[in-house]
């Protein structure tokens, strides 16, 4: 349930709210195993608890906050036109549908030209159904407490756990803690989009030996699978890498880092969305 506001605090929140971004679309243009299984033509109409996918999101993000832009970044508008959540905000004039675009940082590119070039900008996905209210608010308010250019929200591996055990297999080991991601970035300026440049092939690159080499250099790769850095350090490096301060909101909440990616975490996320209804 989203935190009451009294009038003055919520014209506060108003004033410095962020654009939200939801990326919708496609993953390569082809057919996602589970929307197929669903007999749907995209993920995010894929029903979990009685409801799409999208829809789930969509609530969590008109009720952060009372009046901010969202944009859904997606292929084909038409596939959610008649969603609630997408109806209700089209009509208190607070959605903007943008075209997917053929990769990540290319559809975000195109949703900040639709948006007039607003920031404070806050992504995430539309099977990120375990987003809250509160939850999108946190990584905001980080952002705008530390003064960084972007935010990467990530969860400890105990917290995810705790959640559900099944919640995550993988995790990103460093010498301090181990993680893994939330499925939520914060942008502050437009300067910070050039953090965005590290998934500029795709989500994940942290997983694959060649893209850190690429994006970080070799010795950082070396680095990296030793477990030599910390969480600090890693933001660091990438601050120092794209010139930009990134640094990483950790949630208490192990349940934020998971979504909906495939039939396991499809069953995970169902479990926990049954246990928040009672």
């Amino acid at each position: 349930m989203a935190t009451a506001q009294t009038p003055s605090s919520a014209a506060a929140a108003a004033a410095n709210s962020p654009t939200l971004l939801i990326l919708a679309g496609k993953r390569d243009g082809k057919l996602d195993p589970l929307a197929e299984k669903a007999g749907v033509s995209h993920k995010c109409r894929v029903p979990i608890q009685g409801k799409p996918l999208l829809q789930w999101v969509l609530e969590a993000a008109g009720e952060a906050w009372p009046d901010n832009l969202i944009i859904i970044s997606i292929h084909d508008p038409e596939v959610i036109a008649d969603l609630p959540a997408v109806v209700a905000l089209k009509k208190a004039g607070r959605l903007t549908i943008c075209e997917a675009q053929a990769g990540i940082v290319e559809s975000v590119e195109a949703a900040v030209a639709e948006s007039g070039n607003r920031f404070p900008l806050l992504i995430t996905t539309g099977d990120n159904v375990l987003a809250t209210p509160e939850s999108l608010r946190e990584i905001h308010d980080h952002g705008i407490a530390t003064g960084s250019g972007a935010v990467l929200a990530v969860a400890r591996r105990e917290d995810i756990l705790a959640a559900h055990p099944e919640g995550q297999r993988k995790f990103y080991e460093f010498r301090d803690v181990a993680i893994a991601n939330c499925n939520a970035y914060w942008l502050g300026n437009a300067h910070a989009m050039r953090a965005a440049e590290a998934f500029r092939q795709g989500g994940q690159f942290i997983k694959t030996r060649g893209r850190i080499a690429q994006a970080f250099g070799i010795l950082n790769l070396i680095r990296f699978k030793l477990g030599w850095w910390s969480l600090d350090q890693i933001m660091g490096t990438l601050s120092r890498r794209f010139g930009v301060k990134i640094t990483a909101h950790v949630y208490d909440d192990g349940a934020y880092a998971v979504d909906v990616d495939n039939q396991r975490t499809y069953d995970v996320c169902e479990e926990l969305l049954a246990k928040r209804k009672l």
